[in-house]
């Protein structure tokens, strides 16, 4: 068996042509959140991944075996509840009817894919019905899932949201040309903090 003990993530650093020609592992969400697995690559030779515990693996992440080749780990479709906005609903409150889902899903600890137009969570007829019961559309569909790391793990930058989560205080741009005092939709930006 084939021992793989060091993780490129996302293939950083690589040349693309390299990483395109290694053999895949096709891994799910319940195999890939483990440090350690045995997984079969797609040329079949069998691997056995030893990585520093809480090592996560994502898609598009590389492994590297002791023989020195690599691995491209992608995430396999799976089952997964993909929740969306009831499209009745004015855009602005299906926004928020789905930031009011990741809100209620996230205090349950649930692990959460967000993207901008929906979440996508692990198969459970409980929260399926709670999520409905909040008008949100609940369908069962087969895609890869990348959870989000959360607020204190993963912090090497390759999350399903693409980035660490900033510090309290961190300026950060996001590329959008904003101006010193620019606000968004009638947001106050002006917090007021008690230190006292």
């Amino acid at each position: 068996m084939l021992q793989v003990s060091k993780l490129i993530p996302q293939g950083q650093g690589l040349a693309k042509p390299l990483v395109q020609r290694a053999a895949q592992l096709v891994l799910d969400w319940d195999i890939r959140q483990k440090s350690r697995f045995d997984a079969v690559a797609s040329d079949e030779r069998h691997v056995g991944v030893f990585l520093p515990r809480g090592a996560v693996v994502r898609g598009g992440d590389v492994l590297l075996t002791q023989d020195g080749s690599l691995l491209r780990v992608v995430a396999a479709p799976q089952p997964v509840l993909r929740i969306t906005a009831c499209p009745d609903h004015p855009a602005h409150e299906q926004a928020f009817d789905l930031m009011r889902a990741a809100y209620h899903l996230g205090n349950r600890h649930v692990p959460i894919e967000l993207k901008p137009d929906h979440l996508k969570i692990e198969p459970d007829h409980v929260l399926a019905e709670m999520l409905r019961a909040m008008h949100l559309t609940v369908v069962e569909v087969r895609e890869p899932f990348e959870p989000e790391a959360g607020a204190y793990g993963d912090h090497s930058g390759h999350g399903a949201g693409g980035g660490d989560i900033p510090v309290h205080g961190a300026r950060e741009s996001h590329g959008h040309g904003h101006h010193p005092g620019h606000q968004h939709h009638n947001h106050n930006h002006n917090h007021n903090h008690d230190h006292g």
